[in-house]
């Protein structure tokens, strides 16, 4: 296999799995099959910059878009995209933009449709893994309803505040 093909596969790989926080310069190479120093040196030789930095220009692409179109917080696309530190994504998006992700989202929303609610974008992204909203308030192995069993529709209205 010649070596452009190679480093093709290793890009690849960054831009499908992008999002993944655990992405890191030894699994990228392993995918070129290419030790780290020496994957680094002919990745940048063809496209003139570093696999970290090919892999966080893509993440801030993303984040541009979600801060564009997605009612999500910024620590919501800040995870969402891969970076495990709101400090470390704010500093890279205004490096690479100009501006902070809130002063992006002020500049670019209101241009275009309105924005995807973001309990549909976290759904279509996957949400966080691990986490669940109802797990968390009432752990994993409680019922849903007390006894275990479903409250009649009597019970239930009867609780609903009066307006």
């Amino acid at each position: 296999m010649d070596k452009l093909r190679q480093l093709r596969r290793a890009k690849d790989a960054m831009d499908r799995d992008w999002a993944d926080p655990g992405l890191d310069l030894d699994a990228v190479a392993a995918h070129a099959g290419y030790s780290r120093y020496h994957f680094l040196r002919a990745f940048k030789e063809a496209y003139g910059e570093t696999p970290g930095q090919y892999l966080t220009h893509r993440r801030i692409e993303r984040a541009e878009e979600l801060l564009r179109s997605a009612d999500l917080t910024v620590t919501e696309i800040c995870h969402l995209v891969g970076f495990s530190s709101l400090g470390t994504f704010s500093a890279k998006f205004k490096s690479r933009t100009g501006l902070s992700p809130t002063e992006y989202r002020t500049a670019h929303v209101g241009r275009g449709a309105s924005l995807i609610p973001g309990c549909y974008a976290l759904l279509w992204a996957g949400g966080f893994p691990g986490r669940s909203a109802t797990s968390e308030k009432r752990g994993p192995d409680q019922p849903a309803y007390r006894g275990g069993q479903e409250q009649p529709p009597s019970v239930r209205r009867s609780r609903r505040a009066e307006p």
